[in-house]
């Protein structure tokens, strides 16, 4: 039965290039997530899972680009296989139909097991070097995801009933960046009147 074939895309930020990870595959549809590996809300992933259907062939870059962790991986790559999809990762080169052997099963485990720890690996390095930099003096945290220009944008298009899914992606951030900037206009709207009431009545003083 001859279906669809369909690219999955996840990328951390709106700058990556979407394009790049399946560049020279034939597509029919391609879903894009823009989240970070450790953000559980995957739209466009949830999305392609209902779209797929038997003969279809979905097709991802690398495994960490389909999963959070190996039991995410196991759990989807056995989802789609299960109902007559084939998943192909292209950087590995593996593909998995559902009649797969029990070497490919484990397979699919030991390369999974792998990018979980390579993840690990390149987290522990980022600490690490940020605090060498702090030990110098070098270290000036991180850059803001978004302008203050793009921030009041975020602000205003949620206080007007825009979904914090929508808004992760138009600004190519995750949902808990959406609620970190949204909280963080809380904190200030409410430290700004005991400011203001602060000063007035420094101001009565003479």
């Amino acid at each position: 039965m001859k279906g669809q074939t369909v690219g999955y895309v996840r990328v951390s930020t709106l700058e990556q290039n979407t394009g790049r990870q399946l560049d020279g595959h034939q597509l029919d549809r391609v879903f894009v997530d823009h989240a970070s590996g450790r953000d559980t809300s995957r739209p466009e992933l949830t999305a392609l899972l209902r779209f797929v259907r038997e003969g279809d062939v979905v097709m991802v870059h690398s495994l960490d680009r389909l999963a959070r962790n190996l039991d995410d991986l196991r759990r989807v790559v056995d989802d789609l296989t299960g109902r007559g999809v084939t998943v192909t990762f292209v950087k590995e080169q593996l593909t998995f139909t559902g009649d797969d052997s029990p070497l490919a099963h484990l397979l699919l485990s030991v390369m999974g097991a792998f990018a979980e720890f390579e993840r690990a690996l390149i987290r522990e390095r980022q600490r690490e070097g940020i605090e060498l930099a702090k030990a110098r003096g070098a270290y000036r945290g991180r850059r803001p995801s978004l302008t203050r220009e793009q921030a009041h944008q975020l602000q205003v298009r949620a206080a007007a009933g825009e979904s914090k899914t929508a808004l992760a992606a138009a600004f190519g951030i995750s949902r808990e960046t959406v609620y970190q900037y949204l909280r963080s206009t809380i904190d200030q709207a409410a430290v700004e009147p005991v400011t203001r009431a602060t000063a007035g009545a420094t101001g009565g003083r003479s």
